[in-house]
């Protein structure tokens, strides 16, 4: 009687035990099946409620006026500079000149000594009238048959011969005067009286001041937009003053290691402005009145071209485009877009080819 009283209570508490070990699993699982199902109910909702539009902001574009400025570094240069050396070899007997003033063409400036080119051509003078009188003679004989033709053609050609020398002396005795070529303002002395010169001597410097050159370079991007004759404007340093001037001349080659063309300007001097000054030359190129212009954000730059994302019925469409002149905000499209095409400004990293587009165009 008291072991089955001791098998009953067994049971009992097997059967207790087995109801909290189940009621304790199923507290633990019941949370997790619900959060299973959280997901298929969400997933389901938003299978069925569709994909979203991509939300972006557009740009219409539109033809306006492009006027547009640009600017470079540029120097000054004189419009004629040459620097002042003998063509021979010999001291320096006079000075005539006086440095940083203004000389005409001609005036001379500096005198070598020329005493033994002087006493030669004396004599080749006096070597050539004897000739001469010579000839006369020969020439009478000749007519009575006194002497024959080939003494008379030797003494001919030897006057000949002492007039090319002279010719020569004369040349070489222009040589020790130096006079200014052109008119112009001198530059600082670097001999003295009695120095002697030699063709690598700088004696100075002459410059013509009045009118000036400009020199300066634009990328090539613009070798089309700059002609002969387009006006420049330009400030030198410590100078407030706009000086202008005109381009007369472009370098027909585009430099190869800065990919820049070089211009020349002509400008009036009227002595302000000194050769060597660093101008900042502005140029402004001619206005175009069909100009496409996008924001510059616009532009997806690539590894062999550019691109830009338009609106094509609602739908994402990216089309190849080539650009020109670029501001502070917007760049112009030379080929790839037309007037009246919706230019997606924003979200472009999102954009996709046939993405559904949701945006206000601004005109």
């Amino acid at each position: 009687m008291a072991g089955n009283k001791k098998i009953l209570k067994t049971v009992l508490f097997l059967i207790v035990a087995a109801v909290v070990i189940g009621f304790i699993i199923t507290k633990a699982t019941t949370p997790g099946k619900k959060a299973e199902k959280a997901p298929e109910k969400a997933a389901a909702g938003g299978k069925g409620g569709g994909a979203k539009n991509l939300l972006v902001d557009a740009y219409v574009a539109k033809t306006s006026s492009l006027n547009e400025t640009i600017e470079a570094s540029g120097t000054l240069q004189s419009n004629e500079e040459v620097q002042v050396q003998a063509e021979i070899t010999g001291r320096v007997t006079g000075l005539f000149f006086k440095e940083g003033t203004q000389v005409t063409k001609g005036t001379l400036l500096v005198k070598i000594y020329d005493e033994d080119l002087k006493a030669q051509l004396q004599k080749l003078e006096l070597q050539r009238q004897l000739a001469k009188t010579t000839l006369e003679r020969q020439e009478n004989l000749l007519k009575i048959n006194g002497i024959s033709r080939q003494d008379v053609d030797v003494t001919r050609n030897q006057v000949s011969a002492y007039g090319a020398d002279i010719e020569y002396t004369r040349t070489q005795l222009q040589k020790t005067e130096l006079r200014a070529p052109f008119s112009g303002r001198l530059g600082l002395r670097n001999i003295s009286l009695g120095a002697i010169v030699t063709p690598t001597t700088i004696i100075t410097t002459l410059q013509q001041l009045d009118p000036l050159k400009v020199d300066f370079s634009v990328p090539e991007k613009y070798r089309t937009s700059i002609t002969q004759g387009d006006r420049v404007d330009f400030k030198v340093a410590g100078d407030q003053q706009t000086y202008k001037g005109s381009i007369y001349a472009i370098d027909p080659k585009i430099d190869l290691s800065t990919r820049t063309i070089k211009i020349r300007a002509i400008v009036p001097n009227a002595g302000k402005l000194l050769p060597g000054a660093f101008a900042n030359v502005q140029i402004a190129l001619k206005n175009m009145p069909d100009a496409i212009m996008v924001p510059t954000q616009a532009i997806i730059p690539g590894t062999r071209d550019k691109k830009v994302a338009i609106a094509d019925s609602g739908k994402a469409k990216f089309v190849v485009v080539e650009t020109g002149i670029r501001n502070a905000d917007n760049v112009q499209i030379t080929s790839g877009l037309k007037p009246g095409d919706t230019v997606i400004t924003s979200g472009i990293m999102q954009l996709k080819p046939g993405v559904v587009l949701k945006y206000n165009a601004i005109k």
